[in-house]
């Protein structure tokens, strides 16, 4: 998935700014786009695709039809009264997005240089503390490792923090570039039976799991996120936990299921792929027991 030909640049979905909820500390959030993994509860939809994608808010739009003139497809549409974007017909030339000042569509996925975000980074050094740092996510974001090393390296020299959040779904040898210059880890553990996780997110999770062993094993700072989605990995509770007690992690955290994303699919013109409830706190705290009856002090 990685461009052989432009490493040393990126498509990024977006930067957060002030999170305190990736990382130690106040931190930039950087996600990037594309991943090997299809998790059917995703809020991040729009960092899946590797490409630059369309999005279209209708509740922002204004009728102004500069969209329909420029479209060489006839993708912009009227029916029924409304505005859509016919998918189908798109090509993804993105120009209406150019047209638009509404901000009704906008375009997910900015190619960024190394040098262009490692100079942002720095510029809010200050903001980070003496604790916080930038976070690269995604999408997957160790699948851009040729990228992913670079920026580690500028960061390191500016002494800037560096965490990853990461699904662990790549070759080991991605981590091991990684770790050269000791980021810590903010790793995902989804579902503890294969054939749960496969049909969870479309892969297996062997070596899922061997990478987090081996990271554990080399001394690297690990965060673990269990996200709790009911009626999908419910019973995954206790195995996850033992996952979890064999590694040498700083902490475990549970994240329950929510519908952040459902705008996000919206605009992309896609359905979610599954909509449960979100879990109660009582259900959450069954959760973190359950976590608790395997030696492992899990927060939620």
């Amino acid at each position: 998935m990685e461009a052989a030909d432009d490493t040393r640049s990126a498509l990024l979905c977006n930067i957060q700014r002030f999170s305190v909820h990736d990382g130690p500390g106040a931190r930039s959030v950087v996600f990037m786009k594309g991943c090997n993994l299809r998790c059917a509860w995703c809020h991040n939809p729009e960092s899946i695709n590797p490409n630059p994608e369309l999005l279209f808010y209708a509740e922002r739009c204004i009728g102004c039809g500069k969209c329909f003139a420029v479209c060489p497809s006839g993708a912009h549409v009227t029916r029924e009264g409304r505005h859509i974007v016919d998918r189908e017909r798109c090509v993804n030339c993105l120009r209406c997005a150019d047209t638009c000042y509404a901000q009704a569509l906008a375009v997910s996925g900015e190619r960024v240089t190394v040098d262009e975000l490692a100079r942002q980074i720095v510029e809010e050094k200050p903001y980070y503390g003496s604790e916080g740092g930038v976070t690269f996510s995604g999408g997957e974001s160790m699948l851009r490792i040729d990228f992913l090393e670079q920026i580690l390296a500028r960061c390191a020299k500016e002494r800037v923090h560096c965490a990853i959040d990461t699904a662990g779904n790549v070759p080991w040898r991605s981590f091991e570039r990684a770790l050269a210059f000791s980021p810590m880890f903010l790793y995902d553990i989804k579902a503890a039976d294969p054939q749960t996780h496969r049909r969870l997110t479309g892969a297996d999770n062997a070596r899922i799991l061997e990478n987090l062993a081996r990271l554990s094993e080399s001394g690297a700072r690990i965060w673990i996120r269990a996200p709790y989605i009911p009626g999908f990995n419910h019973g995954e509770a206790r195995a996850i936990a033992d996952i979890c007690s064999r590694v040498n992690a700083e902490r475990v955290e549970i994240v329950g299921y929510h519908r952040l994303g459902e705008s996000k699919y919206a605009a992309l013109g896609r359905s979610g792929g599954i909509d449960p409830e979100p879990p109660s706190r009582a259900e959450l705290e069954a959760v973190r027991d359950a976590f608790a009856e395997r030696g492992v002090d899990a927060f939620i």
